[in-house]
Formats: structure tokens, C-alpha cells, sequence
């Protein structure tokens, strides 16, 4: 039983209906094809592509919020549509977009969160988490007075705070500053040492080629390079793996 499996996923999402009678204006779009994909326990594995190579909607996917056209997706064995309770229990995502309830300070939005899960009296671990963070000296702050930054900082303390295996985290640090991106690997770091899966998504390079033992590489929808990253490193003779993306990106197929 893997961490997280796809087994031959595809996505197509309809076409834009248009017109008084709501015709459909094309053939739709097809965001993923054909994906076949495992990450074992205790991985962790960079997921990395171009903006609208497929990495969103295969998180989506395996999160319980998009449905697959084709294919079967797993978190920990439990079917992503079948038993929906249980994958989303076993899984902590970080997404792209900053969204937040504006009426909460940071601890009732993790408290909040706990109860989600069926969680009390979690306040021990969400100190943990603010702790480590950084987020400490901002727990009775309002939501709405927190920076871009910090806003960020507790979108990764909600994923963590009903303790998943699996995390995936969708560009965690995009647009962050140097201490809470420091601070943030330390802490994931440590979670993977303790056992936790990792999926990351990153266009900072060198933070996968740093943090991930395997990455998969989307182009359109496709897996185009999956392995080690040594071995991709070894496989198109790059000095890093910014330079292995651009020529697995730029090969042909």
C-alpha cells in the first residue's frame, strides 16, 4: 500500500459553453493523460512543470476536489472518491491561492481546523506548529492583519495540524521571504525524518533538488521524466537541476 497512487488518470475538463442555447465552443481541454504514478511512505518526491503542465489538477485529484475522468487515485491505500473520509484524513495539502476566514485570529482558525478532524484539546501541537513556523508571537492576531507572508504561514500550519502521513505542498514559498523558507524546510524536513510522505511543487529549483529524493517532471498533461535526481542529473548531463528541466522540457518527444 502506497503513500499516494495514480493509476491511469486522466482529466479532460469540458468546453466553455457559449451562445443563447449554450453551445459548447471546442473539444474541451485534457489537463492530465494518462498518469501513472506511486510515491512510497516516507518519500520525499518533487512534482515540477511549467505553469499548466497538469500539477494543480493532479493535486486536486487526489485531494477529493476535482474527480478524474479515467483512472483510480489513492492516499494511503483509501480511494480518493470511494471513501473520501478517510484519504482526506490521511492528507494535508497546502495550496497555491491564499484563503482564509477573516473572522478568526490564527489559533481559532487552527482550532477550527482541528475540528474538522475530530480533533480536541490539539492546542499542545498547534503550539508546536506556531513554534516552528514562526507564527508564536502572532496567535491572537486576526487573520485580516496578517501579511501576504504570515497569511502563508498558516495555510501550511491548517495542513499540518491533524498531524496527516501524506503532505503535499503546492508552491509553499512562493513569494515568502528567506526566514520563513528556512524555517519551513527544517520543520518539513524533520516531519519527513519522523516518517511523513512529501509531495512538493515548487519553481524553485533548487529547493527540489535539495529536498527530493525522486521528482516526476509534467509537460502537458504527461509524465515526461520520473527518477532519482541523480540520476536525471546523470540522465541529460546538467551541472543542476535547473539545467536538467530546461532540456527535458525542451526535448522532443
Amino acid at each position: 500500500m502506497s503513500a499516494i497512487q495514480l493509476e491511469n488518470v486522466s482529466k479532460i475538463f469540458p468546453p466553455a459553453k457559449k451562445g443563447l442555447f449554450g453551445q459548447a465552443s471546442g473539444p474541451g481541454f485534457q489537463a492530465l493523460k494518462d498518469i501513472n504514478l506511486t510515491v512510497e511512505h516516507g518519500e520525499f518526491f518533487g512534482l515540477l512543470g511549467p505553469n499548466g503542465a497538469g500539477k494543480t489538477t493532479m493535486i486536486s485529484i487526489l485531494a477529493g476536489l476535482t474527480q478524474a475522468t479515467t483512472g483510480r487515485a489513492t492516499i494511503c491505500g483509501y480511494d480518493v472518491i470511494a471513501d473520501y473520509k478517510n484519504s482526506r484524513r490521511a492528507l494535508g495539502v497546502v495550496p497555491q491561492e491564499i484563503v482564509y476566514d477573516p473572522f478568526f485570529t490564527v489559533r481559532e482558525t487552527l482550532r477550527l481546523q482541528s475540528g474538522y478532524f475530530g480533533l480536541r484539546n490539539n492546542d499542545d501541537w498547534i503550539d508546536e506548529i506556531l513554534h516552528n513556523l514562526g507564527l508564536s508571537d502572532k496567535n491572537d492576531t486576526n487573520m485580516r492583519a496578517l501579511s501576504g507572508g504570515m497569511k502563508r504561514r498558516v495555510l501550511v500550519a491548517q495542513a499540518l495540524v491533524h498531524r496527516p502521513p501524506v503532505i503535499i505542498l503546492d508552491e509553499p514559498t512562493a513569494g515568502v521571504d528567506v526566514d520563513l523558507r528556512r524555517g519551513l524546510w527544517e520543520f518539513i524536513t524533520r516531519l519527513n525524518r519522523e516518517g511523513h510522505t512529501i509531495l512538493l511543487t515548487t519553481h524553485y529549483l533548487e529547493e527540489a533538488e535539495a529536498l527530493c529524493g525522486r521528482i516526476a517532471m509534467l509537460k502537458a498533461g504527461e509524465i515526461v521524466a520520473l527518477d532519482t535526481t541523480a540520476a536525471l542529473l546523470e540522465r541529460v548531463g546538467g551541472d543542476d537541476l535547473e539545467e536538467a528541466f530546461v532540456r527535458i522540457m525542451h526535448a522532443e518527444k
